[in-house]
């Protein structure tokens, strides 16, 4: 049998967490340590029975993963995944790959000198639904897509922003949700050009934003829209549609619209919308559902990460592909801030 792949886990958080439960479930996968300062992380690999450091450095003295999860604060994503590089171990670091797009320059271009492998966390990549959707979008059965909207509305209750780091720049939920959307639209479309973005904070004074629109112009022509919000109690986003995580009530509502010159396509469900026998907005619809199975992508995820430290795949998301989508984010938040439309590239 192949020897286990020692993965350890830097940061004990939300996101960190589920990362641990799925390293332990992973047949393929050993959690090595948990790598966390805080006193919540030491307990946390108390009860998991993992090693513990309070750092990377305090690791690396003792033993070496074969890779290692950053799931981190945004700020010190970078200053993390250098530390990766630096000690040769191929790094999975969770979106954003940084918090400036210099410095995650800094990071792709350490890791490509060092020939040290790096993914970014996108992990909505990884399932079998956005997969097949872009399955049937490439295929051309829905002619020339023109247009797509996309929401993330859903309220963050108070005691989410008890964490400082959450009410600090950079923090909101564009730069830690919408580049998910971003991410996805990315990978179904192709690039984007031109961003027009607004931004309002005004229900709890933090200094990041709550509610952003934007206005997204595609190399292909297509334009798509995205609203997001932590702020309203509604159902349309891609946490409350998909079940994607248990965590949160799933409805059966659409969080994406998808419109072809000849036919339409709405996700999570993907259901393909089709006139019968002439395009007329007079003519009734059919209606098809795609069937997939249903994984857990962050389970598919790690699965990948264990393949690119093996050597048998390149990573699905690169760290070049994570600053690609960064770039997006940052020209909506320098749109949302000059009211100016941001061409990119």
């Amino acid at each position: 049998m192949e020897r286990k792949v020692r993965l350890a886990v830097l940061g004990a958080g939300l996101i960190g967490k589920r990362h641990i439960q799925h390293v332990l479930a992973e047949p393929q996968t050993e959690l090595l340590a948990i790598v966390d300062p805080m006193p919540l992380g030491q307990k946390i690999a108390q009860e998991y029975g993992a090693k513990w450091f309070p750092s990377f450095a305090a690791m690396i003295e003792t033993d070496r993963p074969d890779g290692i999860i950053i799931a981190t604060p945004n700020q010190v994503h970078v200053a993390n995944g250098l530390e990766a590089v630096a000690a040769g171990v191929p790094a999975l670091v969770e979106k954003p790959i940084a918090d400036d797009i210099a410095a995650g320059e800094k990071l792709i271009g350490a890791a490509e000198a060092a020939g040290v492998s790096l993914l970014v966390g996108h992990h909505r990549r990884h399932n079998p639904m956005i997969q097949k959707a872009k399955e049937i979008i490439d295929s051309g059965e829905l002619g020339r897509i023109l247009v797509a909207n996309v929401m993330f509305w859903l309220f963050k209750p108070d005691d989410y922003f008890d964490i400082d780091w959450r009410r600090q720049a950079g923090a909101g939920p564009v730069l830690l949700n919408l580049i998910h959307d971003v991410d996805n639209l990315r990978c179904l479309f192709g690039e984007i050009v031109a961003i027009q973005a607004r931004e309002s904070s005004g229900v709890r004074g933090n200094a990041v934003e709550e509610t952003s629109v934007i206005l997204m112009e595609f190399e292909s022509g297509l334009l798509a829209t995205a609203s997001v919000s932590d702020s309203v109690v509604a159902p349309w986003s891609w946490e409350m549609t998909t079940g994607e995580n248990p965590a949160y009530p799933k409805t059966e509502e659409a969080c994406y619209m998808i419109g072809g010159t000849h036919g339409s396509l709405t996700i999570p469900s993907l259901d393909v919308w089709k006139n019968g026998a002439r395009r007329s907005w007079w003519e009734p619809f059919e209606k098809r559902r795609v069937a997939i199975q249903d994984e857990d992508p962050l389970v598919l995820q790690i699965r990948q990460f264990c393949k690119v430290i093996r050597g048998e795949e390149a990573p699905l998301v690169s760290g070049r592909e994570g600053l690609n989508t960064l770039k997006v984010i940052m020209a909506i938040k320098r749109s949302a801030q000059s009211g100016e439309r941001i061409v990119l590239g």
